[in-house]
């Protein structure tokens, strides 16, 4: 079955339109969910809707209410939550290009894929923003109106495509302040940074997703599948973690201390002249000697 859009409409750049389409670019379906289910009789346990000291309430008593004190509460009914929604726009103005990096992780919310319209002339202007976007390093930054709602945007090019990252406003997001008050103010050791910078580009690799995967997400599927087929779950392993670490900044002043960089020590391996060829009888002695004297040279040097 085809996916359903979240919004279709319109980007506007100035006189420029470009009719397109736009798709969740992510599931939660992918993820296990259960449900509650009465073990003796075996059949799922259902919820009602109870009103303390008054009973079971039915479903044309229930409206949405505001609680404004503990306790006290403002009633709305859906007609007039109704009344405030938006109108459905039809169009994403983009109002304004930032730079890419300017959009800190923190504000983006929900990805979502952009496609053109089936359109010749659609798709050609589709791929000319996208190549703007890709050679000046920007994003545009919009609003668009889906099921009554007002969405912050951001809008930059994916690959071959377009996509929409859904912002968080300002107001939703926590000051980090009160989280980073005890972080020291000092600069590390510069020996200690080294080390850092050096254990971090030991395991440097391009990123994969498709290299990782959630192991308790696999252990439940097989559970699940061995008792719908009345076997024993097999075992799933889990990623290997290296060695636990009790304290950080004494492991690394003892690796500073007793241990030569990696840079020192290919300093060290450069300095060593290569082996000496196998010399004449009569010569050998000699050219022995002086492949030893060098040897120690080297390793003074190192």
């Amino acid at each position: 079955m085809a996916a359903r859009a979240y919004w279709q409409g319109q980007i506007r750049l100035a006189l420029v339109s470009i009719p397109v389409q736009v798709f969740p670019a992510t599931k939660s379906a992918a993820r296990i969910s259960f449900n509650q289910i009465h073990k003796p009789s075996g059949k799922r346990i259902r919820y009602q809707k109870v009103v303390p000291g008054v009973g079971e309430a039915a479903a044309e008593d229930i409206v949405k209410g505001y609680e404004v004190e503990k306790g006290k509460y403002v009633l709305i009914t859906e007609d007039e939550i109704d009344e405030v929604k938006l109108e459905a726009k039809k169009t994403l103005d983009l109002i304004q290009f930032v730079d890419a990096n300017e959009v800190e992780f923190l504000y983006i919310d929900k990805p979502y894929y952009v496609s053109p319209e089936d359109d010749a002339t659609a798709g050609e202007a589709y791929v000319v923003l996208r190549e703007a976007l890709k050679a000046t390093g920007k994003v545009g930054i919009g609003h668009i109106v889906a099921r009554g709602h007002s969405n912050l945007v951001a809008l930059r090019p994916s690959g071959k495509g377009l996509m929409i990252e859904t912002l968080r406003y300002a107001d939703e997001v926590h000051k980090p302040d009160a989280y980073f008050a005890e972080v020291p103010d000092a600069k590390p050791e510069p020996e200690l940074l080294s080390l850092a910078e050096e254990l971090i580009e030991r395991k440097v690799k391009p990123f994969d997703p498709k290299a990782f995967s959630d192991p308790y997400e696999a252990a439940l599927r097989e559970l699940i599948e061995a008792k719908v087929e009345n076997r024993p779950p097999e075992s799933i392993d889990e990623p290997q973690i290296g060695a636990k670490v009790i304290d950080l900044m004494e492991a690394l002043k003892k690796s500073v201390g007793g241990k030569a960089s990696t840079s020192t020590k290919k300093a060290a391996a450069s300095a060593k002249k290569p082996a000496a060829k196998k010399a004449p009888a009569g010569k050998s002695s000699a050219k022995s000697g002086s492949a030893k004297k060098t040897s120690s040279r080297g390793r003074r040097a190192a």
